[in-house]
């Protein structure tokens, strides 16, 4: 389901990248567990809701912890900024869709540079490129995700 929406949404936007669509499809697959949404904690174990927070653990790290948190930080900033941008402005503190694009746009080019020498740099060279284009295709999918049908449709995948 989320694949055949997510290719429509390209479609629509004339982004036909079969690698983007693939990834952007399987991140909404991961994301529909709320664990996976906020893989990220703290030392003490605490979840970790907000980028800053989220770009701080990264900085404390190891090499190839930080590489995870940066993919997290890149896929929970196109996850949010795509589907939810509204809920930035609900939070403590109301916070930009362009701030969160910038800060996945970013993490993606610093997994890109980390995986310089494997076969999966281009992939996140090219989110970090068409992250914006990425944002406006799921807020495409988000339009489609209100029909009905897929509403009952995502009620018998949680």
């Amino acid at each position: 389901m989320f694949r055949s929406l997510t290719e429509m949404s390209f479609e629509q936007i004339e982004l036909r990248d079969r690698e983007l669509t693939r990834y952007v499809a399987d991140l909404l697959v991961e994301f529909i567990h709320i664990d996976n949404v906020y893989r990220l904690r703290d030392r003490q174990g605490k979840r970790l809701e907000y980028v800053v927070d989220m770009l701080l653990e990264a900085m404390a790290q190891e090499p190839g912890g930080e590489r995870e948190a940066r993919k997290h930080i890149g896929d929970y900033t196109l996850f949010v900024a795509g589907l939810y941008p509204e809920s930035l402005m609900h939070r403590r503190r109301a916070i930009s869709p362009e701030y969160y694009i910038e800060q996945g746009k970013q993490a993606y080019l610093l997994v890109a540079e980390m995986d310089r020498s494997k076969p999966t740099a281009p992939l996140f060279r090219k989110l970090s490129e068409k992250f914006e284009y990425c944002v406006t295709a799921l807020n495409l999918e988000k339009a489609a995700l209100q029909d009905p049908f897929y509403q009952y449709l995502l009620r018998q995948l949680v």
